[in-house]
């Protein structure tokens, strides 16, 4: 089979590898499109935490059951893969928050995922998703991310939220903070991001942020609840300034190093300090009920694809910071095992 490797940054080549042989418990999955997650995109440019080279990508997956040594899995059923590998045994894992495991792998970050025309992989990481399409089928992850923090931060019925970044997690923030009852803001220095954000994505109002990295003076103080999802340290280090008194800030993005936070302004408000971080089983079924009801804008959502075969000439194409890219797709070819 065929399987494209990031080498190092800034090089993937393709490979033809042996197609793996599913054991005890495990099924062997086709294929059919995986989405591009900032996490690839960072890897790609050489900034990505906690990864190593040469590395096979890919961890937002739909797939098709191509044989499975389960008997409650057939041939040809549609799966969305949870690209969380974790140990079932520590602290963590025994209160179920499997997202935050002390040895987690996940799949195209410590581990080789989904850029490959086959994988094997655990039957419990696998749900059955009939009702979905394979676009649907390969967002269902990122939106999960989102939908967990949402549920991290306990949102009331009429808070107000800001959301910082409007990247893919940030879009699908707006969407999940709204049905959870809020008012949301959207903020970014993106004009078209922003522009999306109250057209496809449920913003209440738009937040535009200056070069000089400055908002506006009175949304200081305004928010029940924020969400960092930039992954900048000079924005993740100014969102306690747009937390009210009492309120909490919720870190959704990654950033390498350190972060400061004065102590006095934040003991002043009583802070609370999230950090959240993946998904669990139950954050991926809400989000399938979610697009199952249609009430997430999938089409928005979806804005670019590649093909299989173009991802090592074209997927630069994707990283510039001017792009419109929401979130792109690998599609994959039909081949047989």
């Amino acid at each position: 089979m065929k399987a494209i490797r990031c080498e190092r940054p800034g090089l993937f080549l393709l490979h033809e590898i042996a197609i793996p042989e599913p054991g005890k418990n495990e099924a062997l999955l086709q294929i059919r499109k995986v989405g591009i997650c900032g996490t690839d995109l960072h890897a790609f440019a050489g900034n990505q935490a906690f990864f190593s080279y040469p590395r096979i990508l890919g961890h937002e997956i739909a797939a098709r059951v191509s044989r499975s040594n389960s008997a409650n899995l057939e041939e040809g059923t549609p799966v969305v893969v949870i690209p969380y590998i974790h140990c079932g045994e520590c602290i963590a894992c025994k209160v179920g928050k499997t997202n935050c495991c002390e040895r987690l792998k996940v799949l195209g970050v410590h581990t080789d995922g989904a850029m490959q025309e086959f994988l094997v992989v655990s039957e419990s990481l696998l749900i059955p998703t009939p009702r979905l399409t394979w676009t649907e089928m390969a967002m269902v992850e990122p939106l999960s991310v989102a939908a967990h923090a949402v549920n991290r931060a306990r949102i009331k019925k009429g808070d107000r939220v800001l959301v910082m970044g409007c990247g893919p997690i940030g879009l699908a923030l707006l969407v999940y903070a709204k049905l959870a009852g809020a008012e949301v803001t959207a903020m970014d220095l993106n004009e078209e991001r922003l522009a999306a954000a109250a057209r496809d994505f449920s913003a209440d109002q738009l937040l535009a942020v200056k070069n000089n990295g400055s908002a506006e003076s009175a949304t200081i103080n305004a928010f029940q609840v924020v969400f960092d999802a930039t992954g900048n340290k000079q924005a993740m280090e100014s969102g306690p300034g747009y937390v009210c008194h009492g309120g909490t800030y919720v870190l959704v993005g990654l950033y390498k190093a350190d972060l400061c936070f004065h102590h006095p302004a934040i003991h002043a408000k009583e802070l609370t300090l999230l950090c959240s971080r993946n998904a669990t089983k139950d954050d991926f079924l809400f989000v399938i009920e979610s697009l199952e009801k249609k009430q997430f804008p999938a089409e928005a959502y979806h804005s670019h694809s590649l093909s299989f075969a173009e991802v090592p000439g074209k997927f630069e194409t994707l990283t510039g910071p001017a792009n419109t890219v929401i979130k792109a797709m690998v599609d994959f070819p039909e081949v047989l095992p």
